[in-house]
């Protein structure tokens, strides 16, 4: 991977930081909606995937 990749992997992975701090700040107190936590971890498993493909890209 190019640098300008890595570059884009890096602010990817802050959107998705942002995104899964979002997504559980809008969870309510009682009675989460399954959509409601499918967001949540519909994030996390993204956020996931980058931190798979940065690590790859440095062990390389």
């Amino acid at each position: 991977m190019s640098n300008a990749q890595r570059e884009e992997l890096l602010a990817l992975r802050l959107r998705l930081i942002e995104e899964v701090e979002q997504a559980r700040a809008a969870l309510p107190a009682h009675s989460v909606r399954p959509w409601q936590w499918q967001r949540v971890e519909d994030a996390e498993e993204a956020l996931a995937e980058v931190d798979r493909q940065l690590k790859a890209l440095e062990e390389a």
